[in-house]
C-alpha cells in the first residue's frame, strides 16, 4: 500500500481499515527482520519499537551482553536511519556528546569560530552505559531530548527528523554507576528491562553469533514510516473510560491510592500520562485494532510508571521494588473502577 495514502487523512472506514492494515503489516515485517538477528526479547523488541512510534526516547536497562546495543543498532539498520554510538564513561564531557566551536581557518587565510557537531547529531543515538558518566554529562542530553535542538554558546541547532536517545543503562547496584537525574528520567517515554536470555535463547544465540554467514539486516521501514504513524494515531481518538483508567494511576501516584502512599516518595508526571495514553493507541493499532483498551494501558503501565516514581524509605526496608508498587496501583484502580 502507498504509504502516502495510507497516511493522509481517511475519507471514509474503509480508508481507516486500509491504514490500520498497512501499518499492522509494516510493524510485523519489522519484527521479523529484528528478530533475524536479536534472539528472544519479543516483549523487549515490542516496547522499544512503541517507544519510537510514540516519537519519544526509550531507556533499557540490563546487565552487559545481553543484546541492549545490538537491538538498537539493528533497529537503526532497519528503519533505514543514520546511527551513532556514544560510549558513556566517567571522563566523558558534554562537547564530546554535542559538539563544539573550533577554531578554524577560511579562504582568505583568516579565522573564525566553526561548529563542529557531535554524535547527537544523527536519527538514533545510542547512549551505552549511559549511567556510568557524571550527572553533568547525563544531562547534557536533556535539551536534545525534550526541543531535539542543542543549543552551544548564542546558537541553537536543530536535529535530524526523527530523533530517538536510545539509552541503556547498567543495574545501579553495579559498581561505577551514577543514578539518572529524575528530570532526565522523565524524558524517556519507556524504561525497558531487559531479562537474561532462557537456555533456549542460549542455544540460539550461539548458532548465529558464530555462523560464517551471519544474517545481513535489510531496511523494510524508514524514518518517514514512522512519523507518518505517530501523527496518524495523535488523530485516532480513544475512549474517555480508558484515558480516566490512565488518569486515576497517575493521579493516584501523587497521593489518591491509600495502598501504595507508605511506599512513594514522589508519583509520576503527566508526561506517564501521555507516554501510555500514546502507547496505548499505537499497540492497538499495531494489533491491527483502531481502539485502545483498558489491557492495553496495564500492559504499559510498568514500563511508563517505573522510571517515573521515587520510593520512599518505607518500601527500601521492605524491600519493595518500583513494578511491585505499579502492581498494587493497578489492582486498586481496578477495584475503584468496579465499585
Amino acid at each position: 500500500m502507498d504509504t502516502a495514502a495510507a497516511t493522509r487523512a481517511p475519507a471514509s472506514a474503509a480508508d481507516i481499515e486500509n491504514t490500520i492494515a498497512w501499518m499492522a503489516e509494516r510493524l510485523g515485517t519489522l519484527r521479523a527482520e529484528l528478530g533475524r538477528v536479536v534472539v528472544g526479547q519479543r516483549e523487549v523488541i515490542d516496547l522499544v519499537i512503541l517507544g519510537m512510534l510514540c516519537h519519544g526516547h526509550v531507556l533499557l536497562e540490563g546487565v552487559p551482553g545481553i543484546g541492549k546495543t545490538l537491538l538498537v543498532r539493528t533497529l537503526a539498520q532497519a528503519l533505514h536511519l543514520d546511527f551513532s554510538r556514544v560510549q558513556f564513561t566517567p571522563d566523558l564531557k558534554a562537547s564530546d556528546v554535542l559538539g563544539t566551536q573550533v577554531l578554524a581557518e577560511d579562504e582568505r587565510g583568516g579565522r573564525q569560530l566553526v561548529f563542529q557537531p557531535g554524535p547527537v547529531f544523527t536519527h538514533v543515538l545510542l547512549a551505552d552505559e549511559i549511567n556510568r558518566a557524571t550527572p553533568k554529562t547525563q544531562s547534557a542530553l536533556l535539551e536534545a531530548m525534550q526541543e531535539r535542538s542543542v543549543t552551544i554558546g548564542r546558537t541553537t541547532h536543530a536535529l535530524a527528523a526523527p530523533f530517538f536517545v536510545l539509552a541503556t543503562q547498567n543495574p545501579l547496584e553495579m559498581e561505577g554507576t551514577y543514578p539518572l537525574p529524575e528530570a532526565q528520567l522523565d524524558r524517556f517515554v519507556f524504561k525497558i528491562e531487559v531479562p537474561l536470555p532462557s537456555q533456549a535463547d542460549l542455544h540460539d544465540i550461539v548458532a548465529r553469533t558464530l555462523s560464517p554467514a551471519p544474517h545481513a539486516v535489510q531496511p523494510v521501514m524508514s524514518g518517514e514510516d514512522i512519523l507518518r504513524i505517530h501523527q496518524f494515531a495523535l488523530g485516532c481518538p480513544i475512549a474517555r473510560h480508558v484515558v480516566d483508567f490512565a488518569v486515576q494511576l497517575v493521579h493516584g501516584s501523587n497521593g489518591g491510592l491509600k495502598s501504595v502512599q507508605k511506599y512513594l516518595r514522589s508519583g509520576a508526571s503527566p508526561r506517564a500520562l501521555q507516554a501510555m495514553v500514546m502507547g496505548a493507541k499505537l499497540r492497538a493499532l499495531s494489533q491491527g485494532r483502531p481502539q485502545a483498551s483498558i489491557d492495553d494501558l496495564k500492559a504499559l503501565a510498568k514500563p511508563a510508571l517505573r522510571h517515573r516514581i521515587l520510593l520512599s524509605f518505607d518500601a527500601e526496608a521492605d524491600k519493595v521494588r518500583p513494578d511491585q508498587v505499579v502492581e498494587q496501583m493497578l489492582a486498586e484502580v481496578d477495584r475503584l473502577a468496579k465499585v
